[in-house]
């Protein structure tokens, strides 16, 4: 997987800003921030939308192209973008990890798989 840039971002009002970006480099370091205890547990609650940011691969995927068109996939106000393959490979792991309880409610709640 390539790196992963997340950026949350806040509406007040007419003004749209960023509050704060986080770098990852690996999908181990993702699961980490969004399992219990990670760090998206401390994200303010007047987040409106999160943006996770896959960067196009280093080589292009010559067998497939299709595995490498950039895309977005929402699931409640997380916002995945990138290639196709990337979204994917993190949607599996999503599931997979949700249904093994290794996800923080916080995570949950924001991808609309619990009630606030």
């Amino acid at each position: 997987m390539a790196p992963i840039t997340i950026e949350f971002s806040l509406n007040t009002g007419d003004r749209d800003f960023k509050e704060e970006t986080v770098a990852l480099s690996s999908p181990e370091e993702l699961f980490e921030y969004v399992a219990a205890g990670g760090g998206c547990e401390s994200m303010p609650d007047d987040v409106d939308e999160i943006q996770l940011v896959f960067l196009s691969p280093e080589h292009p995927n010559t067998l497939n192209p299709v595995a490498d068109i950039r895309g977005t996939l929402q699931l409640g106000i997380v916002f995945l973008t990138g290639p196709l393959a990337e979204i994917l490979q993190t949607v599996e792991e999503i599931i997979d990890k949700a249904g093994r309880g290794e996800l923080s409610e916080a995570f949950l709640t924001v991808i609309g798989a619990k009630e606030k």
